[in-house]
């Protein structure tokens, strides 16, 4: 059955996140949360790799288990990992873990054991910083990320696939990226087709919609055309978002559209989830 290779050392997967890095990403993104949506977007990568790295911890170290590329597209395409990892496309795990650009001390609010909250700080490491300039190359982060996925099934032909997750708030100013996005999941290994997922959100406005399964309900042609660009999920990955309640159907796609914090926060999560890792 495809999408169930055990994930190990040897036989490892990557994650590429492309990133719109357009000057509208500095709009909010809607719902009660004022925040601009490039912050939520860098926010919830650096998030993601900081859970990645203690999932994947053990006690000679983070074990590399995945390969990660952080890929903006905005003013330029291109890598968007600063301080060491600076211009590096898929970094280990262990290196992304030993490498954060910086270190910030923010504020949390906890449960105080008391039915209420309090505020305490926390250290939250960075590896890419919000950025929105320019416009939405998308056809050229998606032959970039092509590039990438083609080395990757080369070198690991027998491993779970890798995942390409797009986050993106406006269309593509280069271009239809329908055969873009076609030539990424035409790679494969033996284990299934390289999967393309996509977030969109909207400055067109409409109702927000989760992993569907067509594209009845979405407003407008260019969301049914990521819709169509964006791969089926597979079955462990479709068990988990119903567990996460979302309905879903051997249709379901990894596609979100108009989301919110929590909607983003959640197709990172849904779509990174591995296999058994070994």
């Amino acid at each position: 059955m495809p999408y169930t290779a055990e994930i190990s050392r040897t036989s490892p997967t990557c994650f590429i996140f492309l990133v719109d890095q357009s000057t509208s990403m500095t709009d909010p993104i809607g719902g009660e949360d004022p925040k601009k949506k490039a912050d939520v977007v860098a926010d919830a990568i650096n998030r993601l790799l900081t859970e990645l790295s203690v999932k994947c911890a053990k006690e000679e170290g983070v074990r590399d288990y995945f390969h990660i590329a952080v890929i903006g597209y905005g003013a330029a395409v291109g890598s968007a990992f600063q301080g060491e990892l600076t211009g590096r496309d898929l970094v280990p795990l262990s290196e992304v873990a030993d490498a954060p650009a910086r270190i910030e001390t923010r504020a949390k609010k906890v449960p105080d054991g008391a039915g209420g909250l309090v505020e305490t700080t926390v250290q939250f490491p960075l590896w890419m910083d919000p950025v929105a300039q320019g416009g939405t190359p998308m056809n050229r982060a998606l032959k970039y990320a092509e590039t990438l996925v083609a080395g990757w099934t080369e070198r690991f032909p027998g491993s779970f696939p890798p995942i390409v997750l797009n986050l993106t708030d406006g269309e593509s100013t280069d271009g239809d990226p329908a055969a873009s996005a076609a030539a990424i999941t035409a790679h494969a290994t033996a284990d299934g087709a390289v999967l393309l997922f996509n977030l969109h959100v909207s400055a067109a406005g409409g109702a927000p919609s989760a992993f569907p399964d067509s594209d009845a309900d979405l407003p407008d042609d260019y969301a049914r055309a990521l819709f169509a660009m964006s791969s089926p999920l597979p079955t462990h990955m479709r068990s988990y978002a119903a567990s996460q309640g979302q309905r879903v159907s051997e249709n379901t796609r990894g596609f979100v559209y108009n989301a919110d914090v929590t909607s983003v926060v959640q197709f990172l999560d849904i779509g990174t989830r591995a296999t058994e890792l070994r």
